[in-house]
């Protein structure tokens, strides 16, 4: 019974994910609110300037400008290139890397993130959290 309910929470999550991307594309925000990008429903990631710095596959890929693969999410996981866990997403919003150490917290409720000391790193309201996770804790798209 707890093994459904985890899967019932996951799909509840993933649904949510899903539903939140199917608009135009939503702004990433600094900590201070100010505009850094948007990402776009199709997966685009675009910085302040409109300049694409890489893209979300459907099948979970991640890429940057180039088509480069940078790595994988796969049910709330994120991988790099080479296949290594980075991380995942729990169905709470926290954000933990590849050992289970805390990274950060995503609200699902207003997309504020904030890291493992509660410090806000910025805003994405409307964007799949998982996403999110790969733009501010696995740093897939810094320049």
């Amino acid at each position: 019974m707890k093994r459904f309910t985890i899967f019932l929470r996951i799909f509840a999550l993933a649904a949510a994910v899903t539903l939140a991307t199917a608009g135009s594309a939503q702004v990433l925000r600094d900590a201070d609110y100010n505009s850094v990008g948007r990402i776009a429903g199709n997966g685009i990631v675009r910085n302040a300037q409109q300049l694409t710095l890489g893209s979300f596959d459907a099948d979970g890929t991640v890429r940057d400008k180039a088509g480069t693969v940078l790595g994988r999410i796969n049910r709330l996981e994120i991988f790099n290139a080479a296949g290594n866990r980075l991380g995942y997403i729990n169905t709470d919003g926290t954000v933990r890397d590849g050992e289970s150490q805390l990274l950060g917290t995503i609200s699902l409720s207003d997309g504020k993130v904030t890291d493992a000391e509660h410090r806000v790193l910025g805003y994405a309201r409307g964007i799949r959290v998982d996403w999110i996770a790969c733009y501010y804790f696995f740093d897939f798209f810094k320049q």
